[in-house]
C-alpha cells in the first residue's frame, strides 16, 4: 500500500497554531530514571520542525499500563523534564492511559484530548497499531498529518515489504511460533529466506523429529510448523544450541546447573536457551551474503550473560554485513544497543509490533485514520 497521508508541510502554516502531536515516549525507567532515552530523541525532528514554524506545540504519550487510572509509577514527570531538556518549551500532557478512554477510544476522551487544539500530528510509530482515541480519534475532527518518524518508519518498512534488495533475509527470533506465526508467513511472500532462532526455534526442532529436552515447545504448533518447513522458502534453523542442565535457573548463575554446548537433540530435563557457535558462523554466513535484512527477536536470552553469545554474534554478523539492515524494534533493539551495533545499522526501528503487523498487513489503523483526512 502506498504511503499517501499527510506531512507536517501539508498543515499549511502552522505559526501561533495549537498542535497536539501524539508521540512515543513509552521509555524505559528504572528507579524513576530514564535508562533510555531514543524514542524522546526520534520526536526532536518533529517537534522542532512545528516550534520553529511558530506552533505552541503539546505532546501527548502513554507509559506502561496504569490500568485507566493516575498511577505514581507511571508518571511522565522525568520524560517531562527531559524532554525540557532537550526541546525547551514543549508542554506534555499527562499520560494517556491513566484515562480509560484512551485504549477504549471513547469519543468524549478524544473530545477532552483535542480541546483547544487546531491540528493534530502522530509521530508515534510504535503505538500506530493500536485502535486507541488519540491514535485514531484526532484525525477524524482535526486537520491532521505524520510527523517525521512516522513518515521515516513507514518508507523504511514499506520499502522492505515492497521493493527490498536481494536476498531478503529475516531474522527471527523471541519465544512462541503462535506470536509470530502471522508475520512469519506474511514473510515468506516477500523474503528469500528467513532464519529462526530463540525459544520459537524448538518447536521447528521438534516438526524435524528432534527431542527438545525442557526446551521451550508448542506442541499445538508443531504440525504448522511443519508445512512452513515445507514450504518453497529456505527456513535455516540452529544446527547446535547452547543448553542448561537440570536444576539450572535463568539469570541465577549461583543456582548451579550445568551450561554446555549440545546439539539438537537434547535429553529430558536438559533447556536450549541459545543457539551455539556453530549456528551463530552459519546463520552469519546467511547474513553476509544478503541484500537485505530485518531482524527482529533475539537468538537466546540474551539478557543472561551466560546465553548472550548467540545474539551478540548475529548482531555483530548484522552490523558488518553489507545488506541494507533494519532492527524491528523491541528486544532487538535493546540487543542492538546492549551489544553496541546500534549505530552501525541502517535503521533502528521504534516499534516492535507496529514494525512487524506494518510488514505483515501493509497498513496500520494510524495510517488510515490520517488518510481520512484526505477524503
Amino acid at each position: 500500500m502506498i504511503f499517501d497521508v499527510p506531512e507536517l508541510e501539508d498543515l499549511g502554516d502552522v505559526s501561533g497554531r495549537s498542535v497536539l502531536v501524539r508521540v512515543d515516549f513509552n521509555v524505559p525507567l528504572e528507579d524513576g530514571k530514564i535508562t533510555d532515552d531514543l524514542r524522546i530523541k526520534a520526536a526532536l525532528p518533529t517537534l522542532r520542525w512545528l516550534q520553529d514554524a511558530g506552533a505552541k506545540v503539546t505532546a501527548c504519550s502513554h507509559l506502561g499500563r496504569p490500568k485507566g487510572q493516575p498511577d505514581p509509577q507511571y508518571s511522565l514527570d522525568p520524560v517531562r523534564v527531559r524532554l525540557d531538556e532537550l526541546a525547551p518549551g514543549i508542554e506534555l500532557a499527562d499520560n494517556l492511559r491513566f484515562d480509560p478512554g484512551e485504549e477504549s477510544n471513547d469519543q468524549d476522551f478524544v473530545a477532552k484530548l483535542i480541546d483547544g487544539h487546531d491540528l493534530y500530528v502522530n509521530d508515534a510509530f510504535g503505538a500506530s497499531h493500536r485502535r486507541h482515541a488519540s491514535i485514531v480519534g484526532p484525525p477524524a475532527v482535526l486537520p491532521s498529518a505524520a510527523g517525521r518518524l512516522l513518515a521515516s518508519e513507514v518508507d523504511v518498512l514499506l520499502g522492505l515489504r515492497n521493493r527490498p534488495r536481494r536476498p531478503f533475509v529475516a531474522v527471527m527470533g523471541g519465544a512462541k511460533v503462535s506470536d509470530k506465526l502471522s508475520v512469519i508467513e506474511a514473510l515468506l511472500e516477500v523474503v528469500d529466506s528467513i532464519i529462526v532462532g530463540g525459544g520459537m526455534a524448538f518447536t521447528f526442532l521438534a516438526a524435524k523429529g528432534h527431542s527438545v529436552g525442557s526446551s521451550l515447545l508448542e506442541q499445538d504448533m508443531i504440525e504448522t510448523c511443519s508445512r512452513l518447513l515445507d514450504g518453497e522458502k529456505p527456513i535455516h534453523l540452529p544446527e547446535d544450541v547452547t543448553a542448561l542442565g537440570p536444576g539450572g535457573t535463568l539469570f541465577q548463575p549461583e543456582a548451579g546447573g550445568e551450561v554446555r554446548q549440545s546439539g539438537v537433540d537434547l535429553p529430558d530435563g536438559w533447556m536450549g536457551v541459545d543457539i551455539g557457535p556453530g549456528s551463530a558462523a552459519a546463520f552469519g554466513d546467511v547474513i553476509a551474503e544478503a541484500g537485505t535484512v530485518l531482524w527482529n527477536g533475539p537468538m537466546g536470552v540474551f539478557e543472561d550473560p551466560r546465553f548472550a553469545a548467540g545474539t551478540a554474534a548475529v548482531a555483530d554478523a548484522i552490523a558488518e554485513t553489507s545488506a541494507y539492515t533494519v532492527v524491528g524494534g523491541g528486544d532487538s533493539a535493546a540487543a542492538a544497543r546492549q551489544f553496541g551495533v546500534d549505530d552501525r545499522v541502517d535503521h533502528m526501528s521504534t516499534g516492535g509490533g507496529a514494525s512487524l503487523e506494518l510488514i505483515e498487513q501493509g497498513d496500520l489503523p494510524g495510517l488510515a485514520a490520517l488518510r481520512k483526512e484526505q477524503t
